[in-house]
């Protein structure tokens, strides 16, 4: 009886620490993402496909789990967004088209308030990208740094644009609803 016990607790043992960590396509995505002097938690993280292809596994981080996609794009706490390339598929001029098909979706097409933000967000994706490149999109106070393989590419001030980049991912018309589900943990 000691054995079994033993061996029952060893495995939710190994399960309590196995479960934080996340692989995904060959990616494990970090538990953690620094959100200026905040730390977020893995909310919940997913692989983005296209017909057969495997292009990019994201990964959500907030303050405090949630699976309210709407309460997270309204939220005005601290959040990230990190995408993690793995793909060849992607090139600089397709992540451009379909962020920007991401923003009309996300919107409802108003995108007319917040066209000189998505300019400078869409800066980020203009030079080469190439698989195992990371972006991260993380949401303080009110602004949106963006960074690619940890060099700030941008700073975006506009609670409007925080709204509409994270609804890419999280509204009622999402890049791939299979994807908003797993970032939101289910």
């Amino acid at each position: 009886m000691r054995k079994l016990i033993s061996a029952v607790s060893m495995a939710f043992l190994f399960l309590s620490f196995s479960a934080s960590a996340v692989e995904l396509g060959g990616i494990t995505m970090p538990d953690k993402l620094r959100a200026g002097e905040q730390s977020l938690s893995l909310n919940g993280a997913g692989v983005r496909s296209k017909f057969v292809f495997d292009l990019y596994v994201a990964g959500l981080y907030l303050t405090v789990g949630s699976s309210d996609a709407q309460a997270i794009i309204n939220s005005n706490d601290a959040m990230g967004l990190r995408l993690h390339i793995i793909s060849s598929k992607i090139t600089s001029k397709k992540m451009t088209k379909a962020t920007r098909k991401g923003f009309k979706k996300a919107t409802g097409g108003k995108i007319g308030a917040i066209s000189s933000e998505i300019e400078q967000f869409l800066e980020a994706f203009s030079a080469e990208i190439v698989e195992g490149d990371v972006f991260e999109f993380v949401s303080t106070a009110g602004s949106v740094s963006v960074s690619k393989n940890g060099s700030k590419q941008a700073t975006i001030s506009s609670q409007e644009f925080k709204q509409a980049l994270f609804g890419i991912w999280l509204s009622d018309h999402p890049v791939k609803e299979n994807l908003k589900k797993k970032l939101l943990g289910n």
